[in-house]
C-alpha cells in the first residue's frame, strides 16, 4: 500500500476530494483544509493500494496538481485496517503484480544521473573485478557485480524508452556512456600501478584461468542469461523486491566484462579485450532489450477493469 499527501489549491481541492471518494482503492482520506501555506491550499493525506495506485495518481496530475500544487508518495511496510482491506479486495488485481509508474519513473529517475558517487562506485567495482581476473577469483566478481551501480541507469533507460520520456534515456545513456570508459581508464592505471608494485603481472592474465574465462568468451548463453537478467531486474523493481534485485545484480557480466576488458588493453592483449568488449555489449544490449519488453506487456496486460 501507499501513502499519498496532496497540496491541493482551493479551486481544485473539491475535485480531489470527489475523485477519491469515489475510487474503491482508496482508503484513509484524511483532509486539513487551509494547511498548506507554501504552496497554499488544502492538504489532503489518503492511502491507496497499490493495484489502483496507477490510475488515482495520473488523475491527480490531470488536475493539475504537480503543476500548482503537490503530490508526494510514501511506501507502507504494514496497515492493519479493515478500510484497507476492503479496499484490496475490491480493487482488481494482485499489490505484488501492481506497476506504479510514476514510482518507478521517480525511482530510476534518480538512479540515472551521472554522480560523483556512480562513478566511485563504477571504479571501485572494475578495480575489484580486474583483480578478480587476474586471480581467477569468482568470489571477486561477485562482489563487483553486487557493487557495480549500472543497473541503475539500465532500468532508467528501459523505462524512458517504454514510456516515452527523452529526458530519462538521455541521462541514463550519458551516465552509461561516461561512467564505462571512465571506470575503465581509471582500472588501466590501477593495473599498471599493481604491476609496477609487482602484485600482479601480465603471464597472470595470459595463464589458465577455468573459473572466469567465461567472461570474455562470449557464446549464445551470455544473451540468454543477460535477458533473463534483464527480465528479472524489471520485475523486481516493478514489483519492489529488493531482494530479487541483488539477485540479478549478480548474475549479468557488464562490470566483470568491462574490467576484463581494462586489463587486457593494459597488457595489449587485444584478442581477450576484444571478446570482453563483445561480452559487455550482448549483455548490455540483451539486458535493454529485455527491460523494454518487459515494461511494455506489463503496460499491455495490467488494466483495471471498469476503467
Amino acid at each position: 500500500m501507499l501513502h499519498v499527501r496532496v497540496i491541493a489549491p482551493a479551486r481544485t481541492a473539491e475535485g480531489v476530494r470527489r475523485l477519491l471518494a469515489a475510487d474503491d482503492a482508496v482508503a484513509h482520506v484524511v483532509v486539513l483544509p487551509g494547511a498548506a501555506l507554501s504552496p497554499a491550499g488544502d492538504v489532503i493525506e489518503f492511502d491507496v493500494v497499490r493495484e489502483g495506485a496507477s490510475t488515482v495518481l495520473e488523475q491527480l496530475r490531470g488536475l493539475g496538481l504537480e503543476r500548482d500544487g503537490s503530490i508526494v508518495v510514501e511506501r507502507l511496510d504494514a496497515t492493519m485496517s479493515a478500510a484497507a482491506d476492503r479496499a484490496a479486495r475490491r480493487t482488481p488485481g494482485l499489490g505484488a503484480d501492481a506497476v506504479v509508474w510514476h514510482e518507478i519513473e521517480h525511482q530510476t529517475g534518480e538512479e540515472a544521473e551521472l554522480s560523483a558517487s556512480f562513478l566511485a562506485f563504477m571504479t571501485i567495482a572494475m578495480i575489484i573485478a580486474a583483480v578478480g581476473v587476474l586471480l581467477d577469483q569468482p568470489i571477486l566478481i561477485v562482489g563487483s557485480m553486487v557493487v557495480g551501480p549500472e543497473f541503475g541507469p539500465l532500468a532508467a533507460l528501459c523505462v524512458g524508452l517504454a514510456r516515452g520520456r527523452p529526458a530519462l534515456v538521455r541521462r541514463s545513456v550519458l551516465a552509461l556512456g561516461v561512467g564505462f570508459p571512465f571506470a575503465m581508464l581509471l582500472t588501466v592505471g590501477a593495473v599498471w600501478l599493481l604491476t609496477a608494485a609487482d602484485l600482479v603481472g601480465r603471464s597472470m592474465l595470459l595463464a589458465e584461468r577455468p573459473l572466469t574465462d567465461f567472461i570474455w568468451r562470449p557464446d549464445a548463453l551470455s544473451w540468454v542469461i543477460g535477458f533473463l537478467g534483464g527480465v528479472a531486474g524489471i520485475l523486481s523493481l516493478t514489483s519492489a523486491k529488493a531482494g530479487t534485485l541483488v539477485g540479478v545484480l549478480i548474475s549479468v557480466t557488464t562490470v566483470p566484462a568491462a574490467a576484463n576488458a581494462a586489463v587486457a588493453l593494459a597488457y595489449g592483449v587485444r584478442e581477450e579485450a576484444a571478446g570482453s568488449a563483445l561480452q559487455l555489449v550482448i549483455n548490455l544490449a540483451a539486458i535493454v532489450l529485455a527491460g523494454v519488453l518487459t515494461l511494455l506487456v506489463q503496460r499491455a496486460v495490467w488494466r483495471r477493469p471498469g476503467r
